[in-house]
C-alpha cells in the first residue's frame, strides 16, 4: 500500500511548495482556479478521490458523505476548524477525519492582538482619514481611543490560542481573565495571573475587552447570543477570531449602532463571505478577510500537516490529527 500514490483530490489552491511535495507523494488533483470548488465538482471529487483535501470554505455535510464513493477513506483537512465537515456522518461511512491543530495558534493570537489595539486605538478610522486626505493635523480632542494597560480581558475558550493570546495580552497591561469548560492547568494560568470565571454571562459583565478564541461546534452556536451581548458595557470591545457562528452577528451591529458597544474587532464572520452591512458602515468596527492562519509560514506548516496525515494514513499507521467525536 506505501508504494502505491493514492488519489488525491485538493480542494483549493494552496502554497507553491506544499503543491509540488504533494504531486511528488501523491496522484494529486488540485484545483486551479483560486476560489470555492463548485458544488457539483466536489460531489464529484468525492466519487473518485481517496483522499480529499477541503478547506474551510467546503461545506461537507451529511449529503454529500452520502453519496461518497467506498474509495474515500480519508478527509485530510486544510485547517485546525472542522465544523465544515460532518465528522459524525463520515466516521459512521467509515471516513477518517484529520485536521491541522497547533501550527495556527501564534499567527492567530497575533491578530486577535492586532484587532484589540486597532479597535482600542481606532487605527483602522484613522488610516482612512488620512487615505481620504481629511487629516487637518494633531487636536487634543480628535479621534481619542482608550489605554488598554489596566483595563479587563475576558478570553472566552482558553486553548492555545486564548492562551497565547493572554501572553500577548498580558504584555500590554491587561489583565487576563477566561471563560472555558474548566479550569487550565496551573502550568498555564499562573504565569498569566489568569482569573477562571465558571459563568460566561458574569465574566461578559464585568470586562473591558472580549475575545472569542473558542471552536464552533453545535454547542457554541451564538454562543454570546443576543441576551449575552446585552450583557456587556457599553464601552466595551469584541474580537473573534474564531468562527463567525459563535456570534450573534445581527445583534452585534445593532448594538454597535446604537452605541451599546463601543467597538468590534472581526476577522471571521456567520454568513462568511457576506458581512453584515450595518458593519460596513460603523467606523468602531475594524473588518478583516479571514486573516488569522495567513502568513506564508503557517500555510506551508499546515499543507505539511496534511501531508504527514495522508502518508501515515496510507502506510496504514494512525494519522497523528485524527479527529474524534470525543473532540468536538
Amino acid at each position: 500500500m506505501a508504494d502505491r500514490k493514492p488519489k488525491v483530490v485538493v480542494t483549493r489552491k494552496l502554497p507553491d511548495p506544499v503543491e509540488v511535495r504533494m504531486r511528488e507523494l501523491f496522484d494529486t488533483e488540485f484545483n486551479a482556479a483560486d476560489r470555492p470548488m463548485p458544488a457539483d465538482a466536489l460531489a464529484h471529487a468525492m466519487t473518485t478521490a481517496e483522499v480529499l483535501v477541503p478547506t474551510v470554505t467546503d461545506r461537507i455535510g451529511s449529503d454529500l458523505i452520502e453519496h461518497a464513493g467506498p474509495q474515500l477513506k480519508l478527509i485530510a483537512n486544510f485547517g485546525a476548524g472542522v465544523d465544515h465537515i460532518d465528522v459524525k456522518a463520515a466516521i459512521g461511512r467509515g471516513i477518517i477525519v484529520t485536521n491541522t491543530p497547533g501550527v495556527l495558534t501564534e499567527d492567530t493570537a497575533d491578530i486577535a492582538m492586532a484587532l484589540i489595539l486597532a479597535t482600542a486605538r481606532r487605527v483602522v478610522e484613522g488610516a482612512d482619514v488620512v487615505r481620504a486626505g481629511g487629516f487637518a493635523g494633531w487636536s487634543p480632542t480628535w479621534m481619542m481611543g482608550v489605554r488598554l494597560r489596566g483595563k479587563k480581558l475576558g478570553i472566552v475558550g482558553m486553548g492555545r490560542i486564548g492562551a497565547a493570546l493572554a501572553h500577548r495580552a498580558r504584555a500590554f497591561g491587561l489583565s487576563i481573565h477566561y471563560y472555558n469548560r474548566r479550569p487550565v492547568p496551573v502550568s498555564v494560568s499562573g504565569p498569566l495571573d489568569a482569573a477562571y470565571w465558571d459563568s460566561l454571562d458574569q465574566m461578559l459583565a464585568h470586562m473591558d475587552v472580549v475575545s472569542v478564541n473558542c471552536p464552533h461546534t453545535p454547542g457554541t452556536f451564538h454562543l454570546l447570543s443576543a441576551r449575552r451581548l446585552r450583557l456587556m458595557q457599553p464601552h466595551a470591545i469584541l474580537v473573534n477570531t474564531a468562527r463567525g457562528e459563535i456570534v450573534d452577528e445581527a445583534e452585534l451591529a445593532a448594538m454597535l449602532a446604537e452605541g451599546r458597544l463601543a467597538g468590534v474587532g472581526l476577522d471571521v464572520y456567520e454568513h462568511e463571505p457576506t458581512v453584515n452591512p450595518r458593519l460596513l458602515k460603523l467606523p468602531g468596527a475594524v473588518l478583516l478577510p479571514h486573516l488569522g492562519s495567513a502568513t506564508l509560514e503557517t500555510r506551508v506548516e499546515m499543507g505539511e500537516k496534511v501531508i504527514i496525515n495522508i502518508k501515515a494514513f496510507m502506510d496504514g499507521h494512525r494519522p497523528p490529527d485524527r479527529v474524534l467525536l470525543s473532540m468536538l
